[in-house]
């Protein structure tokens, strides 16, 4: 569980009570979701390899640095979107790849129907982006995907977990690094999070 980071920052903590509640109409929920990840992305990144850069400010020039890793995001349709959204307004440099996973409702197992990497990998760091760890089905599968694809150093960045989700990815995938905002109870017998949020998507997109 080394690989296991839950914030402990008071801002992330504040705004995850906020989302959690059941009366955050769609608006201010998209926004939490994105004040959130891009907190959770901060943490994520503090061991990204920086170069050199000089710049000229009004009075002269002043040494400075620059983010020597290319960072590509996978967010996991479709309530990653909200998440990827924010950590593109704070690095605009980073890739963004999308996949389509959904989970079969009688298996619980996740199901793949779009994939939208390029041929060949060309960055340094993967971070999946998708707000539920529920059974970890998903996740799995999303690193096995970048792994297939060449990917060498992936993280997982989400806002709520089960335990049981964080089991099945760091069993099947223990070279992952997982930032969270939270680690709850346990997940309920149709798979969802408990106490949780409910479902991610449709709060934010108002189809609940």
């Amino acid at each position: 569980m080394d690989r296991v980071h839950v914030s402990t920052h008071p801002l992330v903590l504040h705004k995850l009570a906020l989302l959690r509640s059941e009366q955050t109409e769609p608006k201010k929920f998209r926004e939490l979701v994105r004040e959130i990840a891009q907190l959770l992305f901060y943490e994520a990144t503090q061991d990204l390899s920086l170069a050199p850069m000089t710049v000229q400010t009004p009075l002269g020039p002043a040494d400075g640095q620059e983010v020597a890793e290319r960072v590509g995001i996978m967010p996991i349709l479709r309530a990653g979107l909200g998440m990827s959204e924010a950590v593109v307004e704070i690095l605009p440099t980073v890739h963004v790849w999308h996949l389509g996973l959904y989970r079969d409702h009688e298996t619980l197992q996740p199901v793949t129907y779009y994939n939208k990497l390029p041929a060949q990998p060309d960055i340094d760091l993967s971070i999946i982006v998708d707000p539920m760890l529920a059974t970890g089905g998903s996740a799995v599968a999303a690193v096995d995907i970048l792994k297939d694809w060449g990917a060498k150093r992936i993280k997982f960045l989400g806002l709520i977990a089960a335990p049981e989700g964080v089991r099945t990815l760091t069993e099947a995938h223990p070279d992952v690094d997982i930032y969270l905002a939270a680690i709850d109870s346990h997940l309920n017998a149709r798979g969802y999070i408990v106490p949780g949020l409910g479902d991610a998507g449709d709060r934010q997109f108002g189809t609940g």
